[in-house]
């Protein structure tokens, strides 16, 4: 059962002879995930009908209903787009929660493809678990991570991270990763080569804690969209973080999808025409045919 029911925008008029009174909305979209939209009609005698079925589910299984218009409905509004779109994304891809982070390591700066050839260095090499990458020589390491690019000094990023486990908590990863969200991310942070991006993503997919992951991809999405998030880290990650329920499902759903916007549409020089939130973006409306290109860093 959902947790909480958004009224996030008002639909075409054609909907309105299918679901005229209203509960059709809810049912339809109550359906397609925990935080799903909610749809208010234009006409006002509708509105009022809508809104107090929408009101007597609150009471029964105590939701709330958020007005159009909020930030909150506006970016689980873009949510719900990008899910609609893309379908879900089933990120982060790993079998274990030390695999997921050691991709994460690899990760930087380079693309999944890359590291996921690594990752099969590492699997056949038999160390892609702490004792293994503690014992395996850093040479050793760095050629088999080779595909993953900056090898040598990622090489040294994996050993501090081992070398760090066993110094602290003895090897045994679950008793880092059972730390509150805060210290574990202070923790994490303390380790050579593990900044605030690669923290979270620990924390948000190896933890499994609510932390919403920022990176380049969010930072220019969130720009276009004039969301007011600022342009650091901090700003956009808190953004997100003050105006979204703190759910762990839909922190990495919603980051994966930004990612696959990043990387398909939402691009250095943006492909508006066809992207799916080109009804909710100023930067589309301004410029359909996505020749408009803010200047963003992919470095942030």
């Amino acid at each position: 059962m959902a947790e909480e029911i958004y009224v996030l925008r008002h639909v075409r008029d054609k909907y309105l002879v299918h679901n005229s009174i209203g509960f059709l909305f809810v049912k339809l979209y109550y359906k397609t995930g925990p935080y799903a939209a909610k749809v208010v009609s234009r006409v006002p005698i509708l509105t009022r009908v809508t809104k107090a079925i929408l009101n007597s589910i609150v009471r029964v299984v105590g939701v709330s209903v958020l007005p159009k218009g909020s930030l909150t409905a506006r970016l689980l509004d873009i949510y719900h787009c990008l899910l609609n779109h893309y379908g879900p994304q089933g990120w982060w891809p790993a079998e274990t929660p030390f695999e997921m982070i050691v991709g994460a390591i690899l990760t930087q700066a380079v693309s999944w493809a890359n590291v996921e050839r690594a990752l099969s260095n590492l699997k056949a090499e038999g160390v892609i678990d702490p004792e293994g990458l503690r014992q395996v020589p850093e040479e050793r390491l760095a050629e088999l991570i080779r595909p993953a690019a900056y090898y040598n000094v990622k090489a040294r990023k994996l050993k501090a991270f081992a070398e760090f486990l066993y110094r602290r908590y003895d090897g045994d990863l679950q008793r880092l990763l059972s730390l509150e969200l805060l210290p574990l991310r202070r923790e994490l942070l303390s380790i050579y080569g593990i900044g605030p991006e690669t923290a979270d993503s620990i924390i948000l997919y190896a933890a499994g804690k609510p932390i919403f992951v920022v990176d380049a991809y969010t930072c220019r999405i969130v720009k276009r969209l004039k969301l007011d998030g600022g342009s650091d880290y901090r700003a956009v990650q808190a953004l997100f973080m003050a105006n979204l329920p703190h759910d762990i499902q839909l922190f990495q759903e919603y980051h994966a999808l930004l990612v696959r916007l990043g990387k398909e549409n939402c691009r250095r020089e943006p492909r508006c025409a066809d992207c799916p939130l080109a009804a909710l973006c100023p930067t589309a409306q301004f410029d359909v045919g996505g020749g408009i290109g803010y200047n963003i860093p992919e470095d942030h």
